[in-house]
């Protein structure tokens, strides 16, 4: 029984887009205009959309190997940018999604094969996953993930309830634990992401986008970057 709303209009496809304004908007104001606190509020809308697209797309794809590598690809590629240009050690969001899709798929593995096995390395993954986002930052100066061990297991919490209309709640609640523990007074605007994902009706969108959001993503950093280089003293 589909238990979405039934004035769910908007596909997967049009709520990315509307996500990746909103992270090319929280960037710009990250980057050029820190003095600009609105556009980190309209930021606050992309890692929760985003986050639930993980979700979703490790439930319908069918190239699950390829779906992780491209992933983690992207925000490799991104690391090596961050370190070399800033010497910097803050995962970006595509390594947190990369985490998160390997304990969906450990966690796939294991259901589908009723393997007890692969159930101890999700477990495991997900120990690792603690480990590296809220205990080795203690002793590694500048090691940080972006939105902690939270915005790892919450595409995670999404996939394992079936219910659209409790996963909604469920994901309500680790938006409200990320907020408090992820400077307040911006991060519950995230709560504004509900609405949208309200009117998610499942559906994928007849065009294929996936490849444009990997490209998007390190282009239009390294245009920032650029930007800020050349004009920002």
């Amino acid at each position: 029984m589909n238990d979405r709303f039934k004035f769910a209009v908007l596909n997967g496809n049009t709520l990315k887009l509307i996500a990746l304004i909103a992270m090319t908007v929280d960037h710009v104001g990250e980057i050029l205009f820190p003095q600009i606190t609105v556009l980190r509020i309209i930021g606050r809308l992309a890692y929760p959309i985003f986050a639930f697209m993980i979700a979703e797309g490790c439930f319908y794809t069918k190239h699950k190997y390829r779906y992780f590598f491209e992933v983690l690809g992207i925000g490799a590629l991104c690391q090596i940018v961050y370190f070399v240009m800033f010497k910097s050690l803050y995962m970006n969001i595509m390594i947190v999604f990369a985490f998160s899709i390997l304990i969906i798929f450990a966690i796939q593995k294991a259901v589908d094969r009723k393997n007890a096995g692969m159930m101890v390395l999700a477990a495991s993954l997900t120990g690792l996953a603690f480990f590296l986002s809220v205990i080795l930052p203690n002793f590694v100066k500048g090691l940080q993930f972006d939105y902690g061990f939270v915005g790892i297991i919450l595409p995670v919490a999404v996939y394992l309830i079936p219910k659209f209309k409790l996963k909604l709640a469920v994901f309500t609640a680790g938006l409200i634990v990320l907020a408090i523990f992820n400077n307040p007074a911006i991060q519950f605007w995230s709560l504004l992401s509900l609405p949208l994902l309200m009117l998610y009706n499942g559906e994928r969108g007849k065009i294929k986008v996936k490849h444009f959001f990997y490209i998007y993503y390190p282009a239009h950093m390294v245009a920032i970057w650029l930007v800020s280089f050349c004009f920002v003293r």
